[in-house]
């Protein structure tokens, strides 16, 4: 019995702003400090080979595959197979394409289906949980792994346990599924003891999966098998085709199947288990102090109880709070007050509403090559530093309104400015002009460092034309909703960039 990790890691987490955001979801950023993994490197670590399990399926959005790839790198996955969505039509269809590529390499395959941003603190109960479901998976079932609830919580499916099966001595039928219910009726399931959560783990046959979502929703069925068939490599990747995956309706696996199929079975098990889906929960993982305190990063607090304290980047001091919570993380900070954890979406829609980039984008932002991070910006002017992992390269590129001037501070770099390439050691610089031709990259193996200081009359991450990338950027992406750049100044009147990349250089 080939049991195969399936883990969805395409959310967005927009209740953990300011740490969590559109190119960073709490997915992919340390929740718990630099030192610890993230939740996706800890969710592709759970079911190992070593313990028996296949090499996991990942299923993310174009948006995120590099950060897949670093955070297979730091947990040393090798994972079967990478898909990525070309855009978001929920799990339904995520967990189709799975399916789809799974029963064309192994015809009996068991998924075992996970998000990639939960905490759980008993891996081995999980192992033995998913070992115990797969048994009843083999024998026709979907099946969910039950989480006894703690309170009334109304952003979970529940789920009423019914009849033991005669297939699986652990698994019992689910008898009643509901998803997300009004308040009222979760105290209700709270007070029976009768319910559990969907904790959102499902184990099935990737083929039994495929026939019931195209009895119960053909057209997801029709769109992604489209997807799978036409999908195209790309370092590595699996990119989903476009028009037939954007075809599918977006709905979840809980509403497309659990609440539909008569093959819905669950095993209860104890995982230590929390879905991280707000401010609380990243306050209940952690340990308080005797005044009831959770600290996480550089805090001094005074005069403070009840509150949650987390940051990143620099000393948060504190006086006089109570039950309040404060998130430092960059360029913007939170402060609310605790009973509003669930809220915090709501100012994640108003900064969009306003064109904000704080609500996408960190000032570290993430690249293939490593990552950039604003320093400082002002009328004409921005800097940066650029870190550039051992064998990185930016693109060859050329920018219409700005100069750059670049300085090695740690490292060696290979810079090309017009058709000559040259080396640059710690100390000395280079000055790129407006509409010359450029790249830098790291020949070296130890991290190269550069400052970047930029200087024009529009300094925005959107203009930039590219000639050539090894990362095959530029055929995939998206133009940006808004020019994401601190410190960036309206285009000259009657002129618009090349190329609309948010995601330069």
């Amino acid at each position: 019995m080939n049991i195969y990790p399936v883990i969805l890691c395409g959310g967005s987490g927009t209740r953990l702003w300011p740490l969590s955001r559109g190119d960073a979801p709490k997915q992919f950023v340390h929740l718990f400090g630099e030192d610890e993994p993230t939740l996706f490197e800890s969710t592709i670590a759970r079911l190992r080979v070593e313990d028996g399990f296949q090499r996991p399926v990942i299923v993310s959005s174009e948006d995120y595959r590099f950060r897949v790839l670093e955070g297979l790198e730091n947990a040393d996955v090798v994972p079967e197979v990478v898909l990525l969505e070309p855009c978001a039509r929920n799990t339904a269809a995520a967990i189709a394409a799975a399916a789809a590529v799974l029963s064309r390499i192994d015809p009996t395959a068991i998924m075992a289906v996970m998000p990639s941003d939960h905490i759980v603190r008993e891996i081995g109960a999980l192992a033995e949980s998913v070992r115990a479901a797969a048994v009843a998976a083999a024998a026709g079932r979907i099946v969910m792994i039950g989480i006894r609830p703690s309170e009334p919580h109304t952003g979970y499916g529940y789920v009423k346990p019914g009849a033991v099966l005669s297939c699986a001595g652990a698994a019992r039928e689910a008898v009643e599924f509901v998803e997300k219910p009004k308040l009222e009726l979760a105290r209700q399931f709270l007070a029976s003891g009768e319910h559990l959560w969907n904790g959102g783990f499902f184990i099935m046959q990737a083929s039994v999966y495929l026939q019931e979502l195209a009895r119960l929703e053909p057209a997801t069925h029709e769109g992604v098998l489209a997807a799978v068939r036409e999908a195209r490599e790309d370092l590595g990747f699996y990119r989903l085709e476009r028009a037939a995956f954007e075809r599918c309706p977006s709905v979840s696996i809980d509403c497309a199947i659990m609440g539909r199929t008569p093959l819905a079975a669950v095993v209860e098990a104890e995982l230590g288990w929390s879905d991280v889906g707000s401010w609380s929960s990243v306050a209940g993982a952690g340990a308080p102090d005797k005044d009831g305190n959770v600290v996480m990063g550089d805090a001094l607090l005074a005069a403070t109880v009840n509150s949650l304290v987390h940051t990143d980047d620099r000393l948060v001091a504190t006086l006089g709070l109570d039950n309040v919570m404060v998130i430092s993380s960059g360029d913007a900070v939170l402060v609310a007050d605790r009973s509003c954890a669930q809220d915090v979406g709501g100012v994640v829609a108003l900064l969009k509403q306003r064109q904000r980039p704080e609500a996408y984008v960190h000032l570290r932002q993430h690249r293939p090559w490593g990552f950039f991070q604003g320093l400082a910006n002002g009328n004409r002017f921005q800097v940066k530093v650029l870190h550039v992992k051992p064998g990185g390269k930016l693109s060859l590129q050329m920018h219409h309104h700005r100069s750059e001037h670049w300085v090695v501070v740690r490292g060696t770099a290979r810079i090309t400015v017009g058709t000559e390439p040259r080396y640059l050691r710690e100390g000395e610089s280079a000055y790129i002009g407006a509409t010359e031709w450029h790249r830098l990259e790291n020949p070296g193996t130890e991290p190269l460092d550069v400052i970047e200081v930029q200087i024009g009359s529009y300094l925005g991450e959107d203009d930039i034309v590219r000639s050539s990338d090894v990362y095959n950027r530029q055929s995939f992406e998206k133009p940006a909703p808004f020019a994401a750049a601190r410190g960036a100044r309206r285009k000259p009147s009657g002129e618009t960039a090349t190329a609309a990349r948010r995601s330069a250089p």
